[in-house]
């Protein structure tokens, strides 16, 4: 009806209306053409509808006088989008890679059927995160909802990739650049094949340092030998024992690949307690520091792994239990090195919990100073060593050899751990006081900020969620490097002489002349008298 309107008052006098299908054609050819859109993507009809609607809703006491003005406006306000445009622009190329890291988290490739997922269910060793989330929500810790599912995923595919026999989310370490997801692990007896075939740093140095000592010396032609031995060095603890436990698994995203961290080292660990340095996320990063750390980032984020480990994993008093078999056998030092859980453990009030840290053990060994968990003399020598040195040995006193290290022993309370400076090492609070009914114990470390234990009255939750850093009452100063190393000391067997005159040096020549015809003399008189013996 419009159309017939428009075209009725359009008609110009002594003429017909104009053919209807025509009369179409023409405006579906004019609308065509204001849709023609130009390199940005937008076409006028768009510019003047949005332009039009603009007009109505204000409706300016000038409209056409600002009409130019509001024209400018509107295509300005299109061409500089801000950060509340609804779509993200497809130059922020790192969204893009985060969304395709993530995808496979949420597609099923196993194309197992339903009886299959329910077994798998029943005996997977992967741990309920969700779970884990919404506890330590309650102590103030939030991964997220989001976050959570997409960790409890990538964890799902790191538990069917590899026979594991326990699994657990250890935490995440933060970085300036990266940051890292950590899983403890532990593999079904006799199917870690890493762990099988060994062959480490430290046994290839010892290969080399063998193959060395083989090669033929040729006194000629090789200069003097050195003397100076370095210090005998310590042996990394095997794996399933004291530091090497658990293995460890680390990924950058969640969805990205996993990757298990090397054993760590008692060398790494002496260095990692003398340095501070923040991990970037790039576990192939090298650590330039002093004292000189050996190896990468890698290395440096297994070692703090452990120190953290053995410093802040806790549980309640009575929840872990030395196994009968193992407190009849102790050990060379008299320490016991494992626990299991206690299946009598009838729980302890939250409010105890809250109270008083002497309900609260270690149940991770402790890290004595030489790097290791059980300490070992590195004193001790081979045979051919022995046989060399057994005039020194005799001359050496009892009181040179080493004293054997010794730390506090396996489920020592909380109460005795020390102090640094006037900090105390734990704060121990309720999740609520408004609902003590059903709050939980917090436990929170102050030497490793970001460490905490969340426990009921039968269950709890080790965590950490930090910087991987040790606290320090005072800024951070990097030791001293040695003492000089001492000159060779001057003697006469080495000090330069002054040059003999020609008269010392006749004489010189004139004794050892009388010296010899002395000694030919008193062999023709021994030669003489065993003749007449004869």
């Amino acid at each position: 009806m419009e159309r017939e309107s428009v075209s009725d008052m359009s008609e110009e006098p002594g003429t017909g209306p104009a053919p209807p299908d025509n009369r179409e054609l023409q405006i579906r050819n004019a609308k065509a053409f204001l849709l023609q859109a130009d390199k940005s993507g937008l076409s006028l009809y768009e510019h003047l509808s949005a332009l039009l609607s603009r007009i109505l809703s204000e409706r300016p006491p000038n409209a056409l006088e600002s009409l130019a003005e509001l024209s400018s406006e509107l295509q300005w306000a299109r061409m500089n989008r801000g950060l509340d445009a609804l779509r993200t622009p497809k130059e922020d190329l790192q969204v893009y890679g985060k969304a395709e890291i993530q995808r496979t988290l949420f597609t099923n490739t196993s194309g197992e059927g339903e009886e299959s997922e329910d077994v798998e269910m029943l005996e997977s060793p992967l741990p309920n995160l969700l779970d884990l989330a919404h506890l330590i929500q309650q102590a103030g810790l939030n991964l997220g909802r989001d976050e959570a599912v997409r960790i409890s995923l990538a964890m799902k595919r790191l538990v069917d990739a590899h026979p594991l026999q326990r699994c657990r989310f250890w935490g995440k370490i933060l970085g300036t650049q990266g940051n890292y997801l950590v899983a403890e692990v532990q593999f079904r007896e006799g199917e870690d094949d890493e762990a099988e075939e060994g062959g480490g740093p430290e046994e290839e140095e010892e290969e080399k340092a063998d193959e060395e000592e083989d090669i033929p010396e040729e006194a000629e032609d090789l200069p003097p030998k050195s003397t100076y031995r370095p210090p005998p060095e310590i042996k990394r603890e095997e794996y399933g024992t004291g530091a090497n436990k658990y293995v460890y698994f680390v990924c950058t995203e969640a969805g990205a690949e996993w990757v298990r961290l090397p054993p760590v080292t008692p060398a790494q660990i002496i260095a990692a307690r003398k340095i501070k340095r923040l991990f970037t996320g790039n576990p192939d990063a090298p650590v330039v520091t002093y004292p000189p750390f050996l190896g990468t980032e890698a290395n440096l984020l297994r070692a703090q792994i452990a120190r953290i480990s053995a410093g802040t994993h806790v549980s309640p008093l009575s929840f872990y239990q030395f196994s009968e078999e193992e407190g009849e056998e102790e050990e060379e030092g008299g320490a016991k090195d494992t626990c299991e859980e206690n299946p009598e453990f009838e729980g302890i009030p939250v409010t105890e919990l809250a109270d008083s840290l002497s309900n609260w053990v270690h149940h991770v060994q402790h890290i004595l100073p030489q790097g290791r968990c059980v300490w070992v003399n590195t004193s001790t020598k081979s045979e051919e060593q022995e046989e060399e040195e057994e005039v020194e040995e005799e001359e050496k006193e009892e009181d040179d050899e080493p004293v054997p290290e010794v730390g506090p022993p396996l489920l020592t309370p909380l109460s005795e751990d020390a102090e640094i400076g006037l900090t105390p090492p734990w704060t121990v609070s309720l999740s609520s006081h408004l609902i003590p009914q059903y709050a939980l114990a917090v436990l929170r470390s102050n030497l490793w900020p970001g460490a905490y234990t969340i426990a009921s009255a039968k269950k709890f939750e080790t965590i950490y969620i930090g910087w991987g850093v040790k606290y320090s009452p005072e800024g951070y100063s990097p030791p001293a490097p040695p003492p000089p190393q001492a000159e060779y000391p001057s003697g006469p067997e080495i000090s330069e002489a002054l040059d003999a005159t020609i008269e010392e040096e006749q004489a010189l020549k004139a004794a050892q002349e009388e010296a010899v015809a002395a000694a030919e003399e008193m062999e023709g008189e021994e030669e003489e008298e065993e003749e007449e013996d004869d």
